[in-house]
């Protein structure tokens, strides 16, 4: 068995689990004050990610965990060349957390708005900011031939987010968020909330069949056209009130577009992993990156062990909490519904 393909693939996966999961608990976070538009509104669709979202970030420990372990070298360049981003990742994760653990410890409108608009803000925050750290990983960091990230200072870990594929990238994470976020709300809850999400998948998700069209004309990585494709799906599912499907196909194009990232350099011959601005010479490739195997070994004997139960655990959580989140129409918004848009399936 090639134990170094073998952990990068779980690596990746567990990678694509984090941002599926946690795509539209962000979606989530920032859609809430705009689909609701009274505070039970709101309080619903917030509660549709309440029971869910911590379970979702364990995948972003699994990731950061499978990459120390399998491939130390791989885990030290992303870590080093983006540092900075990573610290505001973790602080706006912490205040997110802060916003949905405390929004119910206090029953009155005003607290919920103030812990709304934090929710809110670093959700959003946090979509734009992991969308631009995956396109930096496609445009790569400066990396000298020691492994060292080149430069210092807050230029060494905010210049690669204003490049063009980062720039890109955090637009294209927004707009995934919005309508993966926007599908899941459809999905899980009843009434206006579930009208509204439905018209903003409908009216966005062309918006990315356009961007990610531009992408694979410039890159012409497959997993993009699929993107562009599964897109087209959500817009037409949506449309219909085919709700499951609508939300499959987004979580097919986030899965695919993350896939692509990390994809991305593997057609080198080199298999390279993180390409360096300064030279091909000083790329981290798959094997130089690569534990020992008889650390590969160690790690693949823990992870038959811990991810088949953390996977059951959390496909159990879902299950359980399968219902959708009732917001009810009112008697004027109903009248306002089109009927196409207001079909309960």
């Amino acid at each position: 068995m090639d134990l170094p393909v073998l952990w990068f693939a779980v690596a990746v996966l567990a990678w694509v689990l984090f941002f599926v999961l946690e795509g539209f608990d962000f979606g989530v976070g920032f859609l809430a004050p705009l689909l609701g538009r009274t505070d039970a509104e709101r309080g619903a669709a917030v509660r549709t990610v309440g029971p869910v979202w911590d379970g979702n970030e364990v995948w972003l420990v699994a990731a950061i965990g499978v990459t120390f372990a399998a491939f130390p070298d791989w885990y030290a360049a992303l870590l080093s060349g983006l540092y900075l981003p990573m610290v505001v990742v973790l602080l706006l994760l912490a205040v997110r957390g802060v916003a949905l653990e405390f929004r119910g410890k206090h029953d009155s409108a005003s607290w919920h708005a103030r812990c709304d608009a934090f929710l809110a803000a670093s959700s959003l925050l946090l979509a734009t900011t992991w969308g631009a750290v995956l396109g930096a990983l496609v445009s790569g960091l400066a990396l000298s031939a020691d492994g060292e990230v080149h430069g210092g200072g807050l230029t060494r870990t905010l210049e690669p987010l204003v490049q063009p594929w980062a720039v890109l990238g955090g637009f294209a994470g927004l707009l995934l968020a919005t309508v993966h976020g926007a599908t899941f709300l459809a999905l899980r809850t009843t009434g206006v909330v579930r009208v509204r999400a439905r018209r903003l998948a409908v009216a966005t998700a062309p918006v990315l069949v356009v961007v990610a069209l531009a992408v694979f004309i410039a890159a012409g990585h497959p997993a993009v056209a699929a993107t562009a494709l599964l897109m087209a799906v959500t817009a037409v599912a949506a449309w219909r009130g085919a709700e499951a499907v609508a939300f499959a196909a987004t979580s097919l194009a986030l899965a695919g577009s993350v896939v692509a990232v990390f994809t991305a350099h593997l057609a080198a011959g080199a298999a390279v992993l993180l390409p360096s601005t300064l030279g091909a010479g000083a790329d981290v490739t798959l094997r130089g990156a690569a534990a020992s195997e008889g650390a590969l070994q160690l790690i693949t004997v823990v992870g038959v062990v811990v991810l088949p139960g953390v996977v059951a655990y959390q496909l159990w959580s879902y299950w359980v909490f399968r219902r959708r989140v009732a917001t009810g129409f009112g008697p004027r918004a109903a009248r306002r519904l089109p009927a196409r848009a207001g079909a309960a399936r």
